[in-house]
């Protein structure tokens, strides 16, 4: 029987309200699950920085890099279909792919971060960001290997996602488009109602607009909404490593079925083996190479990758982590530009979604989930 400490979850929202007053971010909406059975469930604060609009826990937020996760899974299901494997090299299934050294890369190298291409942002300076073929293109005649696969663990924000969204596409059997294939193999299986890639015209209203306030390095163009950032408000958006946007109740769910390897409301997507496979540390002592640079601008130790297949992985060890220091060594998950994570404790029996507004830096985003992370792990008795 699981318990919870209902006091450590009361200072746990105390805490949100007290750093949302010093103006730290305008607000957030958070769900923990303890055995499947939902304990917290808060929207906190506001969508904006005027202060005007409460956030509503039905709110649809634009997920940034927690995308990569929805890609990763259906990579994974991929492989239990046997359209290719871990170990297939990414040239066999995509022969644009070549060039030493980065046509030695299989789809564990990209699943894990270690296929050994620089960590870009665009494949090209100034082009738009909301069309797989185009980002698929670009990467090919743009994006080389930097080192051989598996020597660095270098985060890719884009190009290792936008390969795999490109295999899920041209190995799929029934010839379907990426937001196709998302939403009939993931989304509508779990029930994921509020769930699009792109902004679904119906979930605009909801949707709170992300406010970057100087953090994100680059911009996001779309071809057919002027902005900055325009690509999170664009229905047509195909980018399997940032293009999905959510409420925090659908990505429970997402979470949920992994607490529960690989299932759930009788839905299969993974196999327990793939998902107790993945929530392992895969990647040694090796640095991410992007969040080295981050720790030490902190003045932090510089902490291992312990990236899983597809997720982050907690790992032992006391350091700065967005899973906190109380999580056990699998537990498991994805986060998003400052703003987005979820999280799943096989230990602890825990899952937990959270997407906020008003994005973080990387180093206050870090410290900032774990503390949380920690207070919602110490309630789990």
């Amino acid at each position: 029987m699981t318990a919870i400490w209902q006091e450590r979850l009361d200072q746990l929202k105390q805490v949100i309200e007290a750093d949302i007053a010093k103006d730290e971010y305008f607000g957030a909406v958070l769900r923990i699950g303890r055995g499947g059975v939902v304990v917290f469930d808060e929207a906190i604060g506001h969508a904006y920085a005027n202060g005007e609009r409460p956030l509503r826990k039905d709110d649809v937020f634009s997920l940034f890099s927690v995308t990569k996760a929805f890609t990763n899974v259906l990579v994974m299901k991929a492989i239990e279909e046997g359209r290719f494997q871990l170990t297939t090299k990414v040239k066999d299934v995509l022969p644009e792919f070549t060039g030493q050294p980065r046509e030695q890369a299989t789809f564990y190298h990209l699943l894990t971060h270690t296929a050994g291409m620089p960590g870009v942002w665009s494949p090209k300076p100034g082009m738009y960001l909301d069309r797989l073929q185009e980002l698929f293109e670009e990467s090919i005649a743009n994006v080389h290997g930097a080192t051989p696969p598996g020597e660095r663990c270098d985060y890719s924000p884009l190009v290792n996602h936008v390969l795999m969204g490109t295999a899920l596409v041209r190995t799929d059997p029934k010839g379907r488009n990426y937001q196709t294939l998302l939403h009939e193999d993931l989304f509508a299986p779990l029930k994921m109602e509020s769930t699009s890639m792109g902004l679904r015209a119906d979930l605009k209203e909801r949707h709170v607009r992300p406010d970057m306030r100087g953090t994100v390095p680059i911009k996001h163009l779309s071809r057919n909404i002027e902005g900055d950032h325009a690509l999170f408000e664009d229905p047509e958006v195909e980018a399997p490593h940032v293009g999905c946007a959510s409420t925090t109740g659908d990505l429970w769910r997402f979470a949920e079925m992994l607490r529960r390897e690989g299932e759930l409301d009788g839905k299969r997507i993974l196999s327990p083996r793939m998902v107790r496979l993945a929530r392992k540390v895969h990647t040694g002592d090796k640095p991410n190479e992007l969040y080295r640079s981050v720790a030490l601008r902190a003045g932090w130790e510089v902490p291992p990758a312990n990236q899983g297949i597809g997720f982050q992985v907690r790992g032992t060890g006391v350091f700065q982590h967005l899973f906190g220091q109380l999580a056990s060594p699998e537990a498991f998950g994805n986060y998003g530009a400052g703003s987005t994570m979820f999280m799943v404790d096989p230990e602890a029996d825990m899952s937990l979604s959270f997407l906020s507004a008003g994005v973080m830096t990387q180093a206050a985003n870090i410290e900032r989930m774990g503390k949380l992370s920690d207070m919602a792990l110490s309630a789990c008795l």
